[in-house]
């Protein structure tokens, strides 16, 4: 039987993601890949090209939950340094990984662009890292122990993600369901509080929006047992009937990528 809860953490690494030069995609992607495995993303950090910060946030997040992901800041460039930060956070030595030099130089081979000094940088992991495939453009990203390293680069991250999820252990799946209603979360505040009461399993979260004009709320209600959410989605409906509202279904999210 799956285990309850199993828990992911993101660090998003970057200078250009903090500066709004770059819009991040990569948490909503992970987000719902990492949903639909039966894992929960529970926790998301953005940090600097810093050293420090980049060995803090690992540390700390590789202790509470069970699997890291970080993205950004693999590359050849001198301020791409997430691989040897990682390798300070665990107290491995940084050197060039023999299979990743492998990998670079069948890339490079025959395509007039050189394996110089810059490029071999991204052969180099912690001592004894396993490598993670990138299907993509070559470079691989590396595992040590719960913490998978990945490149920021959208596309990149997603073939290196393939790669690494049959490895990837999730626990029981949660579902969810959504409700819109075109009434203020003001107007149901005190029920949804109610429903939360009797169903504290169940996270039931509300979210408002305008349509022509008026204010509306899409409630969503989320949990492992689908019995439940059942009841308690009939309960919600017959409360925002009882509110004047009628209660309608949202079009369906996009499927995941991948």
């Amino acid at each position: 039987m799956p285990q309850a809860t199993v828990t992911a953490a993101l660090v998003v690494i970057g200078n250009e993601i903090l500066s709004g030069r770059t819009r991040d995609v990569n948490v909503a992607y992970l987000a719902r890949q990492l949903t639909a495995m039966g894992i929960n993303l529970a926790e998301v950090r953005m940090v600097r090209d810093e050293e420090r910060a980049i060995i803090a946030a690992v540390n700390t997040l590789r202790a509470a939950h069970d699997y890291v992901f970080t993205t950004g800041g693999i590359g050849p460039t001198h301020d791409d340094i997430t691989c040897e930060a990682v390798a300070r956070a665990f107290n491995l030595p940084y050197r060039v990984n023999p299979e990743a030099k492998r990998i670079l130089e069948a890339f490079y081979e025959g395509t007039g662009r050189e394996l110089n000094e810059a490029r071999m940088r991204m052969a180099h992991t912690p001592e004894g890292a396993s490598l993670i495939d990138n299907p993509v453009s070559g470079a691989p990203g590396f595992r040590v122990e719960n913490v998978h390293v990945l490149a920021g680069i959208p596309a990149v991250m997603r073939g290196m993600f393939e790669s690494v999820a049959p490895t990837l252990e999730g626990g029981r799946t949660v579902k969810s369901r959504e409700v819109a209603v075109l009434l203020g979360e003001g107007d149901v505040a005190a029920r949804l509080e109610a429903l939360q009461e009797r169903y504290p399993a169940l996270e039931i979260g509300s979210y408002p929006f305008v349509r022509d004009g008026a204010f509306g709320t899409t409630l969503v209600l989320r949990g492992t047992d689908e019995d439940e959410i059942a009841r308690a989605a009939g309960e919600l409906c017959a409360a925002l009937r009882d509110l004047g509202g009628e209660p309608e279904l949202p079009p369906a999210p996009p499927a995941p990528i991948g």
